[in-house]
């Protein structure tokens, strides 16, 4: 089934009339199964190392189904979880750079409107994240707003967790030179620069 519905949207968004207002629907709808398919293949393996922990408990007579019931977690779907992630990385990136102009083309109350934010929580979006893709998403994580996330680290909607696996792909693949010094003077955690004193 899930094959089938992921093949269904493309269909659908490859079709010559599919607005802007369609593509972000496609998106959504999308990486919304992808993620709810990723979640369930986490609870599977945790449900699998939880037993392993419990193994543990009668060392050293469990040691070995133990270390085989850990290397089963790990390999549980594997191969799965690396395709749902190159594919939330390659969404990501299309909604960070936002190149086809959804968020021009649609304007804030209609991305708002598509993306779940409540009425009540639109102001506050449009100056957390002012009137961009990303920044509603990613960076004000209103996408469904309602729903109440939490301020747990990497929870949001599916286009937050593509935006997020889009960002940390960046960061593990991106040159280290490249990448600014979060320990220099005046960075997050350095020193801070000393002011500038002049005689008056």
């Amino acid at each position: 089934m899930s094959q089938n519905l992921l093949l269904t949207l493309a269909t659908i968004a490859e079709k010559p009339n599919t607005t802007k207002r369609d593509a972000l629907t496609i998106t959504r709808r999308a990486l919304r199964h992808i993620c709810q398919q990723k979640a369930q293949i986490q609870a599977e393996r945790r449900a699998m190392n939880r037993q392993a922990r419990k193994l543990r408990q009668y060392l050293p007579f469990t040691a070995k189904a133990a270390d085989d019931l850990e290397q089963r977690a790990s390999d549980h779907h594997a191969e799965a979880l690396a395709a749902f992630r190159r594919v939330l990385v390659a969404y990501g990136e299309v909604i960070i750079h936002d190149r086809e102009g959804i968020a021009a083309a649609l304007g804030f109350d209609q991305m708002a409107d598509l993306l779940s934010i409540n009425p009540a929580h639109r102001e506050q979006a449009r100056q957390d994240g002012g009137e961009s893709l990303q920044g509603l998403a990613y960076i004000a994580r209103m996408e469904d707003s309602a729903a109440g996330y939490g301020n747990q680290w990497g929870a949001g909607g599916p286009l937050y967790q593509a935006c997020q696996a889009a960002m940390m792909d960046f960061i593990r693949t991106c040159p280290d030179h490249l990448l600014p010094d979060p320990f220099a003077p005046g960075a997050p955690f350095g020193p801070p620069i000393p002011p500038e004193l002049r005689v008056v």
